[in-house]
């Protein structure tokens, strides 16, 4: 049992409370009950502010490659700032292969195809070398204060980022954000968490 304090903004006030959550899972359906309260303005708003936030970087700045997902439904919409930057840096996005991830080069929406899950992903080149990728963004459904990330449970980023140099960085709404959740050893923290 892991005692969190969560921050959840909505309407820009601030609500701190205390909850208990007992496992991974628990947590998982308690921010998908929180995401469902923001409206789409406000979804909007902070992954703009997300991604002003990321450009400002100077690890960004300085990135040539980066990696980012294709954002869902209830994920920071990362979609204008892939359509923003993929003429100006190589932009990579994960593509599904069995239980890994690969990374495929973005070439524009009509070079897009539904993938696993239902989750469209690029047709273009792939990375033959992640080592290559200076900064990398990366989804989460939790994310705490030390920079823990908590997935959707199928290990994907965590395989892919064991072994990754980049940057790491995690984008989420407001509500994404708990005081500490549970962790386990083959969690890869991110470098930076930000926040709309």
């Amino acid at each position: 049992m892991v005692k969190i304090y969560y921050i959840h903004h909505q309407n820009r006030q601030a609500m701190k409370g205390q909850i208990t959550i007992l496992d991974k899972p628990s947590l998982r359906r308690m921010v998908g009950q929180l995401k469902k309260l923001l409206t789409e303005g406000e979804k909007q708003r902070q992954a703009d502010s997300v991604f002003a936030q990321i450009e400002q970087l100077q690890q960004f700045k300085a990135a040539t490659d980066i990696a980012v997902y294709w954002s869902l439904d209830d994920e920071i919409d990362t979609h204008r700032f892939i359509e923003k930057w993929f003429n100006r840096k190589r932009l990579w996005l994960p593509v599904v292969v069995g239980d890994d991830l690969i990374f495929k080069q973005f070439e524009g929406t009509d070079r897009m195809t539904a993938g696993a899950f239902g989750i469209l992903e690029p047709t273009g080149r792939q990375l033959d070398n992640v080592a290559q990728i200076g900064l990398i963004i990366v989804p989460g459904v939790a994310f705490d204060l030390q920079n823990n990330r908590m997935g959707r449970g199928r290990g994907f980023y965590d395989r892919l980022l064991a072994n990754s140099k980049a940057f790491k960085i995690g984008a989420a709404y407001s509500c994404q954000i708990f005081s500490q959740i549970p962790t386990e050893v083959t969690d890869i923290p991110m470098d930076l968490v930000v926040v709309g």
